[in-house]
């Protein structure tokens, strides 16, 4: 054989062994939406930081939605294949008489993340402190906002009846709002709870995660139709969900805060970890991927008490943890 028609033979044959090669290490593209970009979200990140959606084979291109509807917005309409929101809007999707509805597939965190921070330092805090304050709140029908009432209902305190409650500030620009000189109290999530109290613009004085009790507050869904179309898909998100959780479990704050600080650069080391810390010495990241039922009725229950919820909505019916169960049982 001439040495030109051996070198077509052999770059003929390389060629076709790349394709092959292409073709079984391609790897599934998802389009996750996050509701919004926070440190509370940490063991997402640590499963996109440290490759374990890629050895499931998966390429996770990640879009923060900024706000619940405009996740579900991007969901139903096919802008994202997986969404990480509250599971309060999948109850809200289905009472729209969805034909597809929105399935709750893995938790993500498991208690609320927001914390009471005052403007002033105060000792010896008790809830009662709140009774003819000020009180900057959270958007009306959402979770951090339900919560708040639920707790605040809790201690004995009505919160439209006890407290002069803003709740017309929209959600970017609460923080804001507060450092500008609005309310006595405010409803924050982190890091901002932690920055404004390293800065004195406020200091914390309880949590509303550690008040509230469990309940599914971010957990990964998808319409029901993707699911039944892409159970190996899903199975291998949720794989590699759950090694993030069992790694962010086992690690420490520090550690932890080194790995995900690419999704926060414009935050400070220090403050990452002190968030983190904090977050998983109340428990807030789930430790599995599994919705339990109690759960989910304290989600409802905390919707009820809100005057939000719809409709009470059997669990069976928009929650599955067969995915969850079968890739922890591996």
């Amino acid at each position: 054989m001439k040495f030109r028609q051996l070198l077509i033979l052999m770059i003929s044959l390389i060629v076709v062994m790349g394709l092959a090669a292409c073709s079984q290490n391609s790897s599934q593209k998802i389009k996750l939406a996050e509701v919004t970009r926070s440190i509370f979200y940490a063991p997402q990140y640590v499963a996109l930081e440290k490759g374990f959606f890629a050895e499931e084979g998966l390429e996770v291109e990640l879009t923060t939605t900024w706000g619940g509807d405009k996740t579900m917005t991007a969901l139903l309409t096919g802008g994202a294949d997986i969404a990480l929101v509250g599971s309060e809007t999948s109850i809200y999707v289905h009472a729209q008489g969805a034909t597809d509805p929105v399935i709750n597939f893995a938790q993500l965190t498991q208690t609320d993340g927001t914390f009471l921070v005052a403007r002033e330092k105060v000792e010896n805090f008790s809830w009662e402190q709140l009774k003819g304050s000020t009180f900057l709140g959270q958007r009306k029908g959402g979770m951090p906002q339900m919560v708040g009432e639920f707790v605040l209902k809790k201690h004995g305190i009505d919160p439209h009846k006890d407290t002069n409650l803003i709740q017309n500030v929209d959600f970017a620009n609460i923080p804001n709002a507060f450092a500008s000189g609005t309310g006595d109290y405010v409803q924050l999530f982190e890091p901002t709870a932690s920055i404004f109290e390293k800065e004195g613009k406020g200091y914390i004085v309880a949590s509303f995660g550690t008040e509230s009790g469990h309940v599914p507050y971010t957990t990964f869904m998808a319409k029901k139709s993707f699911i039944n179309e892409n159970q190996e898909v899903i199975e291998k998100f949720t794989r590699a969900i759950y090694k993030a959780q069992i790694w962010v479990e086992e690690q420490s704050a520090s550690e932890i805060a080194k790995v995900i600080a690419p999704y926060f650069e414009d935050t400070d080391l220090s403050i990452i970890e002190t968030v983190i810390d904090r977050y998983k010495s109340q428990g807030s990241f789930a430790t599995n991927p599994i919705l339990d039922e109690e759960e989910w009725n304290n989600l409802q229950d905390i919707m009820d008490e809100a005057g939000e919820l719809p409709a009470r909505i059997d669990y069976q019916t928009l929650v599955n943890t067969q995915i969850a169960k079968k890739v922890m049982s591996e």
